[in-house]
């Protein structure tokens, strides 16, 4: 799959990998094209994340990821700028990334 369209994908497991650490996400996760000032970016949601995540992230500056589900990968994500972070009314958290 190339970059994620308008249209959100969802997995049951991420691998988020930064240039320090490898998150391994589970649950409902989804990942979805997003414009915004007519630059394109991808976003990735996942419920129940930890408090520290948000911050680590943030701080890393660049992530990749590859979306699962039953095992299969859906899509995996060239190196992405963190362009943003932001906790959802659910608490789900969503990382925001451009190439």
């Amino acid at each position: 799959m190339t970059f994620p369209g308008p249209r959100p994908v969802t997995g049951d497991a991420a691998v988020l990998t930064t240039g320090t650490a490898v998150l391994i996400l589970a649950g409902a996760i989804t990942s979805q094209g997003v414009l915004r000032d007519g630059c394109g970016f991808a976003e990735l949601t996942w419920p129940d994340a930890d408090p520290q995540q948000r911050r680590d992230l943030e701080r890393a500056g660049h992530f990749q990821y590859d979306l699962y589900r039953d095992g299969q990968l859906l899509y995996s994500s060239p190196n992405l700028t963190v362009r943003g972070t932001r906790r959802t009314r659910d608490g789900s958290l969503v990382i925001t990334g451009s190439p």
